[in-house]
């Protein structure tokens, strides 16, 4: 199954999660049978049939987990990363939906925030083991525009769409002054063929027009804002 239908599956179990039971028009187009009355039914076959159904999860290949760095609680005094909370993690697409519908998207989030959805038991930071020799994509948009860009990228992870999806450890996005950032994190910064598969696919799935670009989280940590991309695309 290619990538479009995909998201269309997991947009359609949005819509079954927002309404799980749409009335049918086919009911209600159906002729009567002579003698019965509009509207009526049979109660015994109604309420058994609401007993046999059983609504089936659909479970996500991995679990994922959202984090959020709360900017009140930040200080230049405290460890990268000490404000930092797990929020809770899901293992369906129901789940998904539930926490997505309920949460504020990256247009409504305080300036200074950050949003994670990473892998389960992979913490967003760069001491995590499985980020330590990882890198990032990043892209940009205007204040209060990444909100779609970032409902797609969470639904790229949580679907498995990346051809190198085991090189994924999960995506942040950060309202930073005018601008939203939104970042995706990878595992072997060093797997050219790997990396720019992924920052290929992401742009294309994102329709981003301008160039981005992939920092190694080493340059990063020694260079901070000076350092510079290694592949872009």
């Amino acid at each position: 199954m290619g990538l479009e239908e995909n998201l269309k599956s997991m947009n359609i179990n949005e819509e079954e999660n927002k309404n799980p039971n749409p009335n049918t028009k086919d009911e209600e187009d159906g002729e009567l049978e002579e003698g019965e009355i509009a509207g009526e039914e049979d109660d015994t076959t109604s309420s058994s049939l609401k007993k046999g159904v059983v609504e089936q999860p659909h479970p996500l290949e991995h679990s994922w987990t959202f984090w959020f760095d709360n900017p009140s609680a930040k200080s230049k005094q405290a460890t990268w990363g000490s404000s930092m909370r797990p929020i809770y993690t899901f293992s369906t697409i129901e789940q998904f939906w539930s926490l997505y519908n309920n949460i504020h998207h990256p247009s409504k989030l305080p300036h200074g925030a950050d949003f994670h959805c990473f892998k389960h038991k992979i913490e967003p930071k760069w001491e995590d083991p499985v980020c330590a020799n990882g890198g990032k994509w990043t892209v940009s948009f205007p204040k209060g525009k990444s909100d779609t860009s970032w409902l797609y990228t969470l639904l790229a992870l949580i679907g498995e769409q990346f051809e190198y999806g085991d090189e994924i450890c999960g995506a942040v996005v950060s309202v930073r002054g005018k601008m939203e950032k939104i970042a995706l994190w990878t595992k072997n910064a060093a797997n050219e063929t790997a990396q720019m598969s992924i920052g290929k696919q992401w742009k294309e799935l994102l329709d981003y027009n301008d160039t981005i670009g992939f920092i190694f989280h080493d340059d990063a940590k020694k260079l901070d804002r000076g350092a510079k991309n290694r592949y872009t695309v």
